[in-house]
């Protein structure tokens, strides 16, 4: 099967990720239950042909140098896909994630009604946390449509790589995607203010860089939103001081306290 295949019975089924993977065959999870498709292993070969099929070239140099690559597919007939290749004991390895065309609402998520307060304020920082396939993306996406569909500006947003795709519709929504629209998050970060932002949305605040810049768009009059790998507000709050060295950990606490 090529990599359309495996899609296009991932769609049919409703399954939300596949996996790739030397030595066993590929998996399915669905309902959150994972199983295998058939029962031929994958060969290292076979999932460095899909994997290397899905890439460019200057994708397939990063990973080659890096040994990570994420990526996003769109797939016409089929929706967009989210694509984790990395290494394991030292074979290419790959899981794909359905990412659904649909943004879904506050309410269909069953999130908190205060979220919808919380997304239409003038400034201030909003971190969204959990662990790896918790939903954070998900829930940004929601929280970024209800303003989109209510108030007028502009949404701007750093991501790597994008998810969901938003359309205009009272808000103009700019996505630059890290590898595609920009050399790096910092750069992005860095010009963001240009662009005359009224909400900012980093996809993931992954070091004490990024950290500075979603605290100082809070400080001079913007929403920021964004993600941080995190289980609860007490880690939360030890992973934002802890972007910072021992001496400096007093900054992000009085500035946001």
């Amino acid at each position: 099967m090529d990599i359309v295949q495996y899609l296009k019975l991932m769609v049919q089924k409703g399954a939300s990720d596949l996996f790739f993977s030397a030595g066993t065959p590929v998996n399915i999870k669905i309902e959150g239950v994972t199983g295998p498709i058939g029962d031929q292993s994958m060969s290292p070969e076979m999932v460095k042909e899909l994997a290397y099929s899905i890439m460019n070239d200057r994708q397939i140099a990063e990973f080659e140098e890096e040994l990570e690559m994420n990526l996003a597919m769109p797939v016409p007939e089929l929706g967009r896909f989210r694509v984790n290749i990395f290494r394991q004991r030292g074979a290419v390895a790959m899981v794909i994630r359905y990412i659904t065309a649909r943004i879904p609402t506050i309410e269909a998520l069953n999130l908190p009604k205060i979220l919808k307060d919380l997304i239409m304020a003038p400034r201030g920082l909003i971190l969204v946390v959990g662990s790896t396939g918790s939903g954070k993306s998900t829930t940004l996406a929601s929280m970024i449509d209800h303003r989109n569909e209510n108030k007028s500006g502009h949404i701007f947003s750093i991501e790597e790589p994008i998810e969901y795709i938003h359309a205009h519709k009272k808000s103009v929504v700019d996505q630059r995607e890290v590898g595609l629209d920009t050399h790096s998050y910092d750069n992005a970060l860095k010009n963001a203010l240009r662009e005359a932002p009224d909400v900012i949305m980093i996809g993931e605040i992954r070091d004490r860089e990024t950290m500075q810049h979603a605290l100082a768009y809070a400080d001079t009059g913007h929403l920021c939103l964004a993600t941080l790998h995190a289980n609860n507000a007490n880690q939360t709050l030890e992973r934002v001081i802890n972007f910072f060295p021992e001496n400096a950990h007093h900054q992000p606490l009085s500035r946001h306290g």
